[in-house]
């Protein structure tokens, strides 16, 4: 056993006393070494809430002492939920190791702690805490929840804030763009920062939530009216890097542009294959390519390959460090902030049509019932035939005519008149991948894989970054051809690497919380909808085909997804619940995620005999902590690229309210309240509240037991599911909230 574990062992057994650090270490008979080693364990293990220090001193599992470490996540009306992170098990890592491929069958969460606003102390959004349960308090919180008081920060999520500058006649005080930070910040004005400004502001200590914090001028952004200073706001918010090192830049500049003649003779060879992209009309980086073979017994051969980032990116190198660093790619609403330099992700490492790319390939045979016959993997070497987007390859698809295509697109995409393959091959081998992939999705669904397909939504902008038009994205089948591919190769690296004595990272998604899936019951049967019971995964498939295509669709999916855990990666593979898979990791986009890259070099070590690069092996406890770094990263990505699409989506509708030309649009009713209804609009995915006072046709009343508004004098119903036509009210930036009225009769 390591200290930490000789730590938390002494302090699990059932007749412990809570000891003082010196008479701790007396009773582990550590010598003088292991001492100073022993501090700063203890002291780790108090800060990561693993250890609770009580009166005089003592030291106790944090467990025992009614404490609970985790996330603090803030809700806009000022109360909070702690997320408790998996407490730390007593057991050798030796173990541990040995057994990282093995599926966990006993995982244990508690669930998210219910913290008051009077309770939430100098906690901030995001900050890791320590709360003290609650017992036998009464107060109110949601129904089945554990309670809990903030007795202590472990640490800050960030000690900078974003927002703009205002002032009073005595002081001036910053008021934060997140609107989960609920207390303005005092400050000095400094940079020759003016009101209205947008800045970033370093917070002092703060002490006590009965006075507002303080802070220092770090930065001035700029007027918070000005072009792009609302997502340079963001990311300064999140923390995102802008730009790559001047080191990073200069390693990816001294890489040669050319392959070398001796890489090809280490690779499979697939230049002659007719493999394509199919990626979004606005991709610059194309990292997974596709190509399908029928066989002769009525079998396929899937051949998916993806760019060798490993290639180029060695471990431990300037490129190596950043990209882990970020962990991903962000895409926000007006730019990329890539993971990896241009220089590569847009060109040497994207698989960019007639171009010579190294790639690792993923072969699968499938027997004409769709089982696994054999697969294969190789480095190799491919051309790309053509770059179609989704919307080429749907309108090859559903027409079967390349005509579709315009000559425009097609010299755009880099395939012109003269190289490209006829539209008769090109569309019978987009048909032939369609037919293998709506078997592949056939079967995934009848193994009880969850079908939550969102829609996407693209905020179009002009030169200055205002917002001209919000378009839906539809998910076709060019998407999903696509995806089953991707997820067939993702299955089969996990399920190769799994059965080895090779740590790696693993995609997981684990098993939802019965709570939260009861709850989620309620909510749908609100709808009118008979649900089962959801702990089983075809009762949760049932209820989800009868929704399709129904106004509450949308509403009833993101609740879904809502009760669910949130994918994560880890070097444990318990498989992925979403998905209905044992085995399951991300291998098919090493441009944009660093996990990628990690499964990358661990198959390479696989099939180095084909290769000179470097041999790269991670041990477990490495990549346990990779895996927490970019799972955090992943969040704050997905956090921030949100963020920066509603910001526009509020802009838009506000530059409706300035102009006077309101447009009317088709919403649909979400939610019913005694103060109103909320809606959404289904083309741009915008929700708001239309208030019960704008309602001018009659005098409602709030049906509770049916969640209805129904008229007093009209007897007009209004209720979950209805489609009303609205126009903008009022747009609120700083709460993110939009006001509708309706036009004409409810209905």
């Amino acid at each position: 056993m390591d200290i930490r574990q000789k730590i938390q062992t002494l302090l699990a057994v059932p007749n412990y006393r809570p000891l003082r650090r010196a008479e701790l270490a007396n009773e582990l008979r550590l010598n003088p070494a292991e001492r100073r080693e022993y501090r700063r364990v203890l002291d780790d293990m108090v800060k990561k809430g693993e250890v609770a220090r009580v009166r005089k001193d003592r030291f106790v599992l944090s467990q025992e002492a009614d404490l609970v470490a985790g996330r603090i996540e803030f809700n806009e009306r000022g109360f909070a939920f702690v997320r408790p992170e998996p407490a730390a098990a007593v057991h050798d890592r030796r173990e541990e190791e040995d057994a990282g491929h093995q599926r966990s069958q006993n995982t244990v969460t508690m669930p998210d702690i219910y913290v008051a606003a009077e309770d939430t102390g100098v906690a901030l959004h995001g900050d890791k805490v320590v709360v003290r349960l609650n017992r036998g308090r009464i107060k109110f919180k949601p129904a089945d929840k554990p309670s809990g008081r903030v007795i202590r920060i472990l640490e800050r999520a960030s000690d900078t804030i974003v927002g703009t500058l205002e002032t009073t006649r005595q002081f001036h005080y910053v008021i934060p763009d997140d609107p989960r930070f609920q207390h303005d910040v005092y400050v000095t004005p400094a940079l020759n920062a003016q009101v209205g400004d947008k800045v970033v502001v370093k917070l002092a200590e703060w002490k006590s939530r009965h006075v507002n914090p303080e802070g220092e001028l770090l930065e001035v952004l700029g007027k918070s009216t000005a072009p792009g200073v609302d997502i340079v706001a963001i990311i300064r918010k999140y923390h995102l890097a802008a730009q790559h090192s001047e080191q990073t830049l200069a390693e990816a500049e001294r890489i040669p542009e050319r392959i070398a003649a001796a890489e090809y003779a280490q690779r499979l060879d697939l230049r002659n294959k007719f493999i394509i992209t199919i990626d979004p009309d606005d991709a610059k980086d194309f990292d997974d390519a596709v190509n399908v073979d029928e066989l002769s017994d009525g079998g396929w051969r899937l051949g998916v390959h993806i760019a060798d980032v490993s290639h180029y990116v060695r471990p431990e190198s300037a490129l190596d460090r950043e990209a882990r660093a970020r962990g991903n790619s962000v895409y926000l609403v007006d730019r990329v902030l890539p993971m990896l330099p241009e220089k590569l992700s847009n060109n040497m490492c994207s698989l960019r049509p007639n171009e010579d790319r190294l790639t690792q390939s993923v072969f699968i045979e499938f027997t004409p019932k769709l089982a696994i016959r054999k697969t294969d993997f190789a480095l190799s070497v491919i051309r790309s035939r053509r770059r179609l987007t989704y919307k080429e390859a749907f309108a090859l698809l559903q027409s079967g005519v390349e005509a579709a295509v315009p000559a425009a697109k097609r010299r755009a995409s880099g395939t012109d008149d003269a190289t490209r393959p006829g539209g008769d091959e090109l569309t019978g081998e987009l048909r032939k991948m369609w037919r293998l992939a709506l078997q592949l999705r056939r079967q995934r669904f009848s193994r009880g894989s969850l079908n939550l397909d969102f829609p996407e939504v693209k905020v179009r902008l002009d030169k200055n970054g205002k917002p001209t038009h919000i378009e839906k994205v539809h998910y076709d089948i060019s998407h999903q051809l696509v995806e089953e591919f991707m997820l067939a190769a993702n299955e089969a690296v996990a399920k190769h690497i799994c059965q080895l004595p090779v740590p790696c990272i693993y995609r997981i998604h684990e098993d939802p919380d019965l709570d939260k899936l009861r709850d989620f019951r309620e909510y749908a049967q609100s709808f009118g909808y008979k649900v089962g019971d959801v702990a089983h995964r075809q009762e949760l498939q049932k209820l989800l085909k009868q929704v399709a295509g129904k106004p509450e669709e949308y509403a009833i999916n993101l609740a879904l997804l809502r009760s669910l855990k949130q994918a994560r990666y880890s070097p444990k593979p318990v498989g992925h619940y979403g998905l209905a898979k044992k085995f399951y990791t991300h291998f098919t986009s090493p441009i944009r995620r660093y996990a990628d890259l990690v499964v990358h070099r661990t198959l390479l070590t696989l099939l180095r005999k084909h290769s000179a690069v470097t041999d790269r092996r991670y041990s477990f406890g490495e990549l346990a902590k990779i895996a927490e770094h970019i799972s955090t990263t992943e969040r704050v990505a997905d956090e921030a690229e949100t963020e920066s699409v509603e910001l526009k989506k509020l802009e838009y509708f506000q530059q409706q309210l300035a102009s006077g030309k309101l447009d009317v649009m088709e919403a649909v009713v979400c939610t019913v309240r005694n103060f109103g209804i909320f809606v959404e609009l289904p083309e741009s995915l915008v929700q708001g509240l239309v208030h019960i006072s704008t309602l001018e046709d009659d005098f409602y009343h709030y049906d509770e037991k049916r969640e209805r508004l129904v008229g007093k004098r009209t007897k007009r119903v209004i209720q979950i599911g209805d489609k009303l036509n609205v126009q903008v009210e009022r747009v609120d930036v700083f709460k993110r909230q939009i006001d509708f009225r309706v036009v004409g009769k409810a209905s």
